[in-house]
């Protein structure tokens, strides 16, 4: 099992920044994949990035393409989402998620991003 805690969620205007983090402890080295997904109010949680342990691979949702990087710092044990370009279509909560045996969540934080 491994437990993730979130930070750095909060708001932006629209054009701007911000960076989330996700620790990750307990069996991390079993972590195969980690990502960020994102929920809207009234909508589904949907995949923004994702990332492999080793730092090397990366994807993307393609709305946030060009807009977001993820990076995992394997000696922290920790994932980042630096998010540029915001706009209010990005506003929702956040969750990191890694997956070994089974996928793990962490408790979500807030974007808001006003206009």
């Amino acid at each position: 099992q491994v437990q993730l805690v979130e930070s750095g969620g909060g708001f932006a205007q629209a054009g701007g920044s911000l960076n989330l983090s996700c620790v990750a402890s307990g069996r991390t080295s079993a972590i195969s994949t980690l990502g960020w997904f994102r929920q809207a109010p009234g909508k589904g949680r949907l995949f923004v990035a994702r990332v492999s342990p080793s730092g090397m691979t990366t994807s993307y949702a393609d709305d946030v393409k060009g807009r977001f990087t993820i990076s995992f710092d394997n000696a922290k044990n920790t994932m980042y989402l630096q998010m540029n370009s915001l706009t209010p279509e990005d506003t929702a909560v956040y969750y990191c998620a890694a997956d070994t045996a089974v996928r793990s969540w962490g408790q979500g934080t807030q974007v808001t991003v006003s206009s």
